[in-house]
């Protein structure tokens, strides 16, 4: 069974140019890292039509899990609860949990429960709140017919620890390890290595890409990452690692350098 995975980040900011987008690459790395296939990463406005419309569309691709970030705070365009109450037609309900997580922190601080603070209390009808120990505004997830949804707030250490949280407890989880490493290449040109990568892959079925860098420099460079799964740890690793020897190898021979290398596993 293939796990798979969807990204949707909400904010204008992402989509002016204003915000770096990491918060996609982070939930992206954290999400393959742990065997899912990410398929795609969706990136929207502050617009309740656009946000239904997106939970929608990837719903109707059945993914394993969808993350879902920005969105929860308490101003007029924070809309993503609202947005995806409406897209899975559900009533926007005012959470009991999340309204004594709320009541909690600001009776700690001093501060009254506007309206606008309870704003983050309403979640859509089933949604189970996830505590935000970073931050304010909960997160939460909900579950629609086997896809499993978590909802994080944009600030990215409040996105991260609720996103943790969430993993941490997460039932389905792909019964794969996942392994990689990269090294990084001097003095061979990325279409030189193309054919016999190609090869390479064809042949083993391990995961490997070539990303240029060093643009900015007088000696662009290239990195090679080399990544592989399966159901057996040991086997994933020595997999890898027969690859990137073979990879190393084939370098040497079109005359390039290895500079170094790096793993990430799960």
């Amino acid at each position: 069974m293939l796990y798979t995975a969807e990204v949707l980040t909400i904010g204008n900011e992402l989509l002016t140019g204003r915000t770096v987008n990491t918060n996609a690459s982070h939930i992206a790395s954290r999400l393959t890292v742990m065997g899912f296939s990410v398929r795609r990463i969706t990136v929207i406005g502050d617009d309740l039509d656009e946000i239904s419309k997106a939970i929608r569309e990837i719903l109707a691709r059945s993914p394993t899990i969808v993350v879902v970030s920005g969105g929860l705070g308490p101003t007029y365009d924070d809309m993503t609860a609202e947005g995806l109450a409406k897209g899975l037609n559900r009533p926007l309900v005012m959470n009991d949990e999340a309204l004594k997580e709320l009541r909690e922190k600001y009776e700690a601080k001093g501060l009254p429960l506007t309206q606008e603070r309870l704003k983050m209390a309403l979640l859509p009808e089933g949604a189970k709140p996830i505590r935000n120990e970073a931050g304010i505004a909960p997160g939460f997830t909900l579950n629609v017919n086997g896809t499993d949804i978590v909802v994080t707030p944009g600030v990215p250490k409040e996105m991260e620890n609720v996103l943790e949280s969430f993993l941490n407890r997460l039932a389905r989880r792909p019964p794969v390890h996942y392994y990689e490493e990269s090294f990084l290449v001097k003095g061979v040109m990325e279409s030189a290595l193309a054919p016999h990568v190609k090869s390479v892959v064809k042949e083993t079925g391990v995961y490997i890409k070539t990303h240029p860098k060093g643009h900015e420099t007088r000696e662009p460079y290239l990195e090679i990452q080399i990544a592989y799964s399966g159901e057996n740890a040991e086997r994933v690793r020595d997999t890898v690692r027969r690859v990137n020897e073979r990879v190393k190898a084939i370098v040497r021979e079109l005359g390039g350098t290895i500079l170094e290398g790096v793993e990430n596993s799960q």
